[in-house]
């Protein structure tokens, strides 16, 4: 049995990888930082995570895609349904093939609207 990871920082989940895969990883990580400078960057549930009025976004690697993942409500899907199209896409998670660029520009706008998002619900919140 392997032994439990435990991650401190986004810095120790990338560098378990091969460097082509740290590269992608650090690709969609550098897109989050410029697309929302102020969102913070953690590790929630053994992976990289940033946080900006409550989770912004998660992401991963696996052997033939990285995973982006987004918590609830899930109006991201829906509302980017037509651009996630050529993407295998669940519930709460997009898989990027690793043998196909990063969609960066994608990503961008995934943010952006998550950001808003929680943005609105935050200030939502604290007006009740």
């Amino acid at each position: 049995m392997s032994p439990k990871t435990n991650y401190q920082t986004a810095d120790d989940y990338i560098g378990t990888f091969p460097k082509a895969v740290q590269e992608g990883l650090e690709q969609i990580r550098q897109t989050v930082r410029d697309t929302e400078p102020d969102a913070e960057e953690i590790i929630s549930y053994q992976i990289p995570a940033f946080e900006y009025h409550g989770k912004l976004i998660y992401y991963s690697a696996y052997t033939k895609h990285y995973s982006l993942s987004f918590p609830p409500p899930f109006t991201i899907f829906e509302a980017f349904k037509e651009q996630l199209s050529p993407y295998e896409v669940s519930k709460s998670v997009i898989q990027l093939p690793m043998d196909r660029p990063l969609p960066l520009e994608l990503i961008r706008e995934l943010v952006k609207f998550r950001a808003k998002e929680n943005k609105e619900n935050a200030a939502g919140k604290k007006k009740k």
